[in-house]
């Protein structure tokens, strides 16, 4: 029993070990940050190892030919093999897209959560409203919160800050899809962000819509309160 164990162990290890020379940040004309790829790699070689699911990270200025996001995953993943779930960024685009292969995986993890707009429910809220077309939308728009990549890039920045808040939310989406596809096994990853990160940007965007509020009710207020002067008068 002690000597299967043991050999267990050592197996989990050698395979570990392995996975740990993996390039998960499979592409990145972005960032090119060191301990950014050094933080990404951690977390896919972890999951690859723990659950055999690979996880990449590409990130791109733009694609060839006007090529469409789609298609540009579809493109990579024949060269990564399966099982894979690919997360892209396409950065003069601005836009996120998640595939996974074989269609199964997107089981284990919810990309309308990871990729909202919105992080809160009061913005979930605010979106519905603002948006929403159909009772189906609004209720998308509501159920589909919690958005650990999206809500960052929204973000307004400059210079290095801008770069500085790709590897944020990238690391974030990347994070929490890894998380979330080693909980549908049972597992959990000890290099992961985890929740942290995700409940810093729930308190940042809670302050932030809280702002939006307050002005929104001092606008109709003082809207309000001159008219009623303006009739008074």
């Amino acid at each position: 029993m002690l000597l299967s164990r043991g050999l267990a162990a050592l197996t989990f290890l050698f395979f570990f070990s392995l996975s740990l020379n993996a390039e998960f940040l499979y592409k990145d004309d972005v960032v090119n940050n060191p301990k950014f790829a050094e933080q990404i790699n951690a977390v896919g070689a972890e999951l690859k190892a723990k659950t055999g699911v690979s996880l990449y990270l590409v990130m791109v200025r733009d694609t060839e030919d006007n090529q469409s996001i789609a298609e540009f995953e579809k493109q990579l993943v024949s060269q990564v093999g399966e099982p894979a779930v690919i997360m892209t960024f396409i950065e003069l685009k601005q836009q996120v897209d998640i595939l996974a292969r074989p269609i199964s995986l997107y089981k284990h993890f919810n990309k309308g959560q990871i990729l909202s707009p919105n992080a809160t429910f009061i913005g979930s809220v605010i979106s519905a409203a603002m948006f929403a077309r159909t009772y189906d939308e609004a209720k998308e728009f509501i159920v589909n919160r919690g958005g650990t990549i999206l809500p960052i890039l929204g973000e307004k920045t400059k210079g290095d800050d801008t770069v500085k808040k790709y590897s944020v939310a990238m690391y974030n989406g990347y994070s929490d899809t890894a998380d979330q596809i080693a909980a549908a096994q049972g597992i959990s990853l000890s290099s992961s962000a985890g929740n942290g990160s995700k409940n810093f940007i729930d308190i940042i965007r809670l302050i932030f819509y809280g702002i939006i509020l307050y002005g929104l009710i001092r606008y109709i207020r003082g809207r309000f309160f001159t008219r009623k002067k303006d009739i008074n008068v």
